[in-house]
């Protein structure tokens, strides 16, 4: 059963940082695309970053590029998203997404084939 475990959300101040992990566990996932995304109340859900199979690619929300950074360890099936330089527009919940191909060019997240619990991401103003 493939499973995917988020952490590290939570509430901070704007002009912090958090760190999301995120552990995929069930069944090897060394070829698959890992990433995030994110929604936030009222909002659709949108794509934040993603990272390639080998961690040599990575993709980002114009939004977030500068601040935010994905990383991923192979042998621990698990990928990470560093948030630095929070803003209030960052808060939303942030889920994990595993697929096969391009999570970027999956756009909302149709089509994503395995997805993790969400976790909270708060910045107070």
């Amino acid at each position: 059963q493939v499973q995917l475990v988020e952490s590290g959300g939570g509430l901070v101040q704007a002009g912090g940082s958090l760190r999301l992990s995120c552990t995929a566990s069930g069944r090897p996932f060394s070829s698959y695309h890992m990433g995030w995304f994110r929604q936030a109340p009222g909002k659709e859900r949108e794509f934040v970053s993603d990272v390639s199979p080998g961690g040599r690619f990575t993709n980002y929300a114009d939004s977030v590029k500068g601040r935010f950074t994905i990383t991923r360890d192979t042998a621990k099936n698990t990928v990470y998203l560093q948030m630095n330089g929070l803003k209030p527009e960052d808060t939303a919940v942030y889920s994990c997404a595993v697929s096969s191909g391009s999570i970027r060019a999956l756009g909302g997240g149709a089509g994503v084939a395995y997805w993790g619990q969400g976790t909270q991401v708060t910045v107070s103003s």
